[in-house]
């Protein structure tokens, strides 16, 4: 994990924000937060059938160098990348879940369905 420069946060939450926020990054990490184990960028890219592959792979990498995801690349061929949540993204797991429940329930206010239960 690199370090950079120096900043300065109006509140906490807004240092959670620079790292998970935005759509895709925060999909990326409930889905390694879910999974069974490390997963290949075929298996997000499946996960997440919006998001481009250019753009999965800049916010994997975005995600790594803010210390929240690891890489682990094998030498084999064919090549073998697989992601998984760091130990720093792991202390992620409670905010991650509360924010899949708290979904659920409005969901269910809403009478909406998700794709992923069917």
């Amino acid at each position: 994990m690199e370090m950079q420069t120096a900043r300065t946060f109006n509140i906490p939450a807004e240092a959670t924000l620079q790292v998970i926020g935005g759509k895709w990054k925060l999909l990326i990490l409930c889905h390694l937060n879910c999974g069974d184990g490390p997963q290949r960028t075929s298996e997000l890219k499946k996960a997440i059938p919006e998001i481009t592959q250019k753009m999965l792979i800049q916010q994997l990498k975005e995600l790594e160098e803010d210390g929240i995801v690891t890489r682990t690349s094998y030498n084999q061929v064919p090549p073998k990348v697989v992601y998984e949540l760091s130990e720093l993204g792991k202390s992620l797991k409670s905010i991650l879940d509360q924010l899949d429940e708290w979904g659920e329930k409005y969901m269910n206010l809403r009478d909406w369905r998700c794709s992923c239960s069917e």
